[in-house]
């Protein structure tokens, strides 16, 4: 017999299977699927066994497959054809592809058994004759132990009854055993220990929402809710049928610091049947939540992104929370996008895939207007809960009168929050304590040396900071230029405003969550649990605090800066910015009716800014179309991002035009071919970066071309080709 092996190598021009010949020894353990170990040019690597069969066609010699790698997990069929379709829509490698669907335990290249173990003691002699055995024994340690095993039948094997233990197996008296264990375990969680809300009841509106979807076929749901309108418990309800009917739910959120307070609420009402799984577990947990998922232990997957792609079995339902995120979107090859695998699985298990969001996305809520997606509408919060009230502070009044972070309503609201002993949310989107440091004197300004951006100063450790590519230099207070003593500090970050929200309330306290406060394991879980405990009184953060989150004592939100994401380069700079203050918003105020937003901004006028004051999502929907039907962009039409880049910036300019004339020779008149441009930051780590942009709505030849061009850079070591397909930023 013969086997269809997908080697480890990551590589373009040898994307293809090789035959290799199955040993006796081996023929009724081999599957499709299989991890197994194979020669290659004179090395032993691992591959997949993509297909098995009688017949070879071939005239020379074939190698033959050495060992299984992995015996106990096989890549099922599903996931099998889900890997291809993946290769299909990113141009990734076959390899690639697969390897991004596993735990990196699981990958290929870096197979490592993270199985947890206990040794357990149990009897290795007939009870009658250990009972016997105890009649004379003198030794109180080791009747101890018989004794419990004759009540237990096993006891756990520890430091303090090693020898002790070791004594009765020389006697023939117990002998030891191991089974796995798993390093996240829900009886070990103390969630009873919490104080446990009853089953809230539906509303009107989510009663209809629940009934609306149907359980028995695949369909794509928008549920187009307001902030605080109790999608979750429409999510719930949901699985709840699902289960009940003997099917599994996948449930994805799109930021580790949601999953905290999401697994806590599936734990309450689904208890064991939960698993987790997102990058903030270690490799260990990943790959016990990964088995667990793969035997079919759990009947609900909770996590990130990548949760997408775990082995789940007979699935129900896909449930999307907070679908307009980009984090959906990877960013690194493959750049795929969770809602199109989601989309892919649904059809596969024919069951439906829920979308849901207080703010979808612009190209989802078109495909719900016209049709392709089913729209459900919860347009009330759950209770008596209002919206907020959404207030405007012109910052360039502020700034004349001497209040350029925190403006004089923002103070005041703040203490008045502080007095009534509620909690306040402030974001500011860019960490850090100053974002440019440049000296007066002569101009100077601190830049990255390997990136083409300054580097951002941190406080705390008194570091400038590359947010790229990771360089960092301690700062000195001398400019290095004209060595006088006058750097000025220009910009704002969370670290700052923190300092200054102590200095501004120095009886609060004050707690800061962003990239820098949250690196370390169990630190947004922490921070949430905290938050939520009322031991702070204030919490600062970036983006990361805008999405899901429910802290019912939060009345006040202040956004700062929030003109920011309105000048990054982008076509979606208005959906972004419209997204992201809505969001951070919509933290205030969910359980009560005293929610107030203060936003700062220093274009008061602007359309985006004044349809968040509004509350008013479709206004913003009909404004933004018109801007994208006027500039043909997405959802007029598809995009298609193309980075040029290498070492040598006169090749890949070179190079970046070369690839813009192929295009445009070999795609449809109608496709609309920009650039070449140097991209956005046009260098990060020593990389000089151009950019060509494929605007296009039908064309035939393009995926050829695109095709016939990665495979061409494949093999080019001086210039790298990456090729996005409808990217969520350019």
């Amino acid at each position: 017999m013969y086997a269809q092996i997908l080697i480890e190598y990551n590589n373009k021009t040898i994307d293809k299977t090789f035959t290799y010949l199955i040993p006796k020894t081996l023929k009724d353990k081999i599957k499709v699927g299989m991890q197994v170990r194979v020669p290659f040019n004179k090395r032993l690597i691992n591959g997949f066994v993509l297909k098995i069969s009688d017949t070879f066609l071939g005239d020379y010699d074939l190698k033959k497959i050495d060992s299984i790698v992995l015996e106990n997990f096989v890549l099922n069929e599903e996931l099998l054809r889900l890997g291809k379709y993946l290769k299909q829509i990113t141009l990734c490698s076959l390899i690639s592809a697969y390897n991004t669907m596993l735990p990196s335990s699981l990958k290929t290249s870096k197979n490592h058994d993270y199985s947890k173990y206990q040794t357990y003691i149990i009897l290795d002699k007939d009870i009658s004759l250990v009972r016997e055995y105890l009649k004379t024994l003198k030794y109180l340690k080791q009747r101890e132990i018989l004794e419990k095993l004759l009540e237990n039948n096993e006891v756990l094997k520890t430091k303090d009854n090693t020898s002790t233990v070791k004594t009765l197996i020389s006697k023939g008296l117990v002998k030891e055993i191991k089974r796995q264990v798993y390093r996240i375990n829900y009886d070990d969680l103390n969630y009873d220990d919490l104080n446990i809300e009853k089953r809230p009841s539906l509303t009107e509106e989510q009663n209809k929402a629940v009934e609306e979807v149907n359980l028995k076929g695949y369909k794509t749901y928008l549920l187009y809710g307001v902030t605080g309108s109790g999608k979750t418990e429409v999510y719930m309800n949901l699985i709840e049928r699902v289960i009940k009917s003997g099917k599994r739910a996948l449930f994805l959120v799109p930021e580790i610091s949601l999953t905290a307070q999401m697994i806590e609420r599936f734990y309450k009402r689904f208890s064991s049947s939960v698993a987790i799984f997102h990058s903030g577990l270690s490799n260990g947990e990943k790959y016990d939540e990964y088995q667990k998922i793969y035997r079919g232990e759990v009947s609900i997957v909770v996590g990130t992104r990548s949760a997408i792609f775990t082995p789940l079995k007979d699935i129900g339902i896909i449930i999307l929370d907070e679908e307009h995120s980009s984090t959906y979107k990877q960013d690194t090859t493959p750049k795929y996008n969770a809602i199109d695998i989601a989309k892919w699985r649904g059809r596969y298990n024919n069951c439906p895939v829920i979308l849901g969001s207080a703010t979808p996305l612009i190209i989802d809520m078109t495909m719900a207007r016209m049709g392709w997606y089913q729209l459900i509408s919860l347009t009330k919060r759950v209770g008596n809960a209002k919206l907020p009230f959404i207030r405007l502070v012109n910052m360039q009044d502020e700034v004349r009168n001497g209040h350029g972070i925190i403006s004089r309503l923002l103070e005041r609201k703040i203490q008045e929050r502080l007095n009534n002993h509620e909690q306040i949310m402030l974001l500011l989107n860019r960490r850090g304590y100053s974002t440019t440091v440049t000296c007066s004197s002569c101009g100077f300004v601190y830049k990255c040396p390997y990136c083409d951006i300054t580097l951002t100063y941190h406080d705390s450790s008194n570091s400038l900071r590359c947010h790229y590519c990771g360089y960092t230099k301690l700062k000195s207070d001398i400019c290095p230029e004209c060595h006088n003593h006058s750097l000025n500090y220009m910009g704002l970050g969370t670290e700052k405003l923190e300092y200054e929200l102590k200095k501004l309330f120095p009886r609060s306290r004050v707690i800061r969550m962003d990239v820098d406060t949250t690196s370390k394991k169990g630190a947004y879980a922490s921070l949430i649990r905290e938050f939520t405990e009322a031991k702070y009184d204030i919490m600062v953060g970036t983006q990361m605090i805008s999405k899901g989150l429910d802290f019912p004592k939060v009345t006040l939100v202040g956004i700062i800066n929030a003109d920011m994401s309105l000048n990054i380069p982008d076509y979606r700079s208005g959906e972004i910015t419209y997204e992201l203050l809505s969001q951070v918003a919509g933290r205030a105020g969910r359980k009560t009716s005293n929610g107030e937003v203060v936003i700062q901004t220093f274009n008061p006028d602007n359309p985006y800014i004044k349809y968040v004051t509004d509350n008013n999502y479709l206004g913003f929907y009909q404004y933004e179309m018109n801007f994208r039907r006027n500039t043909f962009y997405p959802p007029y039409c598809f995009i298609i991002s193309m980075l040029i880049s290498g070492k040598d910036l006169n090749l890949v300019e070179k190079e970046s035009q070369s690839i813009f004339n192929y295009l445009n020779k070999n795609v449809s008149l109608k496709t609309k071919i920009y650039g070449p441009n140097a991209a956005s930051i046009g260098k990060i780590n020593n990389i000089y970066r151009y950019q060509v942009i494929i605007k296009y709505q039908k064309d035939e030849n393009l995926f050829k071309t695109l095709q016939y061009l990665d495979n061409m850079y494949a093999s080019n070591r001086n210039i790298n080709l990456d090729i996005d397909i409808n990217p969520l930023k350019i």
